[in-house]
């Protein structure tokens, strides 16, 4: 029986929970159905006090101390609630000490969510393969610059850490864990339990477009309201900065250093993300579709929505339309 532990850091994601006791304890009804003893041994960690007062339960499980827990087999990481995360995991702090502990005596770590944040404070996850939630991987860039991150993965593993991206993400890093520990049979059956679909590798087609408003530069903030208010119908970036006081070298450098990307990259993202709107809200034909988000060639339409999207726009319309 594998000892798997779930820690309650504090500003842990309810659902991220759930979720992981749903899934185990459903494994668990399997081995047991089967006539087999339970694969895990589920226990809820925290830092044994909660606003001065210790926690004594959660959903019928003790909630037990980090200051005398056990070597675990398997260490789960929820995401976190708060969309501060620089300030969840400076709550967090205390746990860094027992995640490299558990790790050093031959835990596996994973994490759901932004909760790779909180991994990433450890330090285990430098030069190591690592994903989070589509929209924070930017900031998680910034935090741990020496992480291989990988914005578009669902899922990585590296060393005995796992990652995984958005909330649902969590199934399938679960489903990577039970076929290692339980076998694909296992993996299968849990997968069609909860109907996850198996062969999803990708959550860049989860992303929003997100573009950096406060940088205190002027001529970007133009540049930025050009490009919003014509990218349907201009052909060219230039057409579009045209008229603004200074020469194009100097607003790409500019631009480049307030949002992170270039005036062009801003231009398709925009594009692209005005398309994805109008594939699931509208049932505009795809010839509309395309010149309305202002592209005029289908072949580099495909191309550009694919690569930034991770499918096809017919695909992406299958997934999502909401009409």
């Amino acid at each position: 029986m594998k000892q798997l532990a779930i820690l309650l850091s504090d500003q842990y994601r309810l659902l991220s929970v759930a979720a992981i006791l749903d899934v185990f304890e459903s494994v668990n009804r399997f081995y047991i159905a089967d006539g087999k003893q339970p694969a895990f041994d589920i226990s809820l960690y925290n830092s044994g006090t909660d606003n001065g007062e210790r926690m004594l339960e959660f959903n019928g499980y003790p909630v037990r101390s980090i200051l005398d827990s056990q070597k675990q087999d398997i260490v789960f990481i929820p995401a976190f609630v708060s969309v501060d995360i620089a300030q969840a995991v400076f709550e967090n702090q205390k746990y860094v000490p027992w995640l490299q502990q558990q790790f050093k005596a031959g835990a596996e770590l994973a994490c759901v969510c932004t909760g790779a944040f909180l991994l990433g404070a450890t330090g285990l996850l430098n030069h190591r393969q690592a994903t989070t939630h589509v929209d924070a991987c930017k900031q998680f860039a910034n935090f741990f610059p020496t992480v291989k991150l990988q914005a578009d993965k669902v899922v990585t593993g590296d060393g005995g850490l796992y990652t995984s991206g958005g909330s649902t993400s969590s199934f399938h890093l679960m489903l990577h864990l039970l076929q290692k520990y339980c076998g694909k049979d296992i993996a299968v059956r849990t997968a069609k339990l909860f109907s996850i679909d198996m062969d999803r590798e990708q959550q860049s087609y989860f992303s929003t477009f997100s573009p950096v408003q406060e940088h205190n530069d002027e001529l970007v903030t133009k540049a930025q309201r050009s490009i919003e208010a014509d990218y349907q119908s201009a052909g060219t970036i230039e057409e579009l900065i045209k008229d603004l006081p200074s020469s194009r070298r100097n607003i790409a450098r500019r631009f480049k250093h307030a949002t992170g990307i270039t005036p062009i990259e801003y231009l398709q993202q925009t594009r692209i993300e005005a398309a994805k709107k109008l594939l699931i809200e509208t049932n505009q034909q795809m010839t509309e579709v395309m010149i309305n988000s202002g592209y005029s060639d289908p072949k580099a339409f495909r191309k550009i929505f694919r690569k930034s999207v991770g499918m096809t726009p017919t695909g992406y319309r299958e997934k999502f339309y909401m009409g």
